[in-house]
């Protein structure tokens, strides 16, 4: 038989209190200034990588398609 365990209201946790919604983007807006950004120059550089990178692999896919395209194609006229 499971034991009834009584909690003691002193030891239970303080409810939190709610924190007020400027009071959070205040907070929000001190962490955000300890953010170390990249610069303008990094930033380009990043985006032109992902931008190659996006169009590598979309000619990769491209090809891949096109090629099980042709493979399957006499499968599929059966």
């Amino acid at each position: 038989m499971p034991k009834n365990y009584v909690v003691d209201k002193k030891k239970a946790r303080p409810k939190r209190q709610r924190k007020s919604l400027i009071k959070y983007f205040k907070e929000v807006w001190n962490e955000l200034k300890k953010v170390s950004w990249p610069t303008r120059k990094d930033t380009i550089a990043y985006t032109v990588s992902v931008l190659v990178f996006i169009v590598i692999f979309a000619v990769i896919i491209g090809l891949f398609d096109l090629g099980l395209t042709n493979a399957l194609k006499p499968l599929l006229l059966l």
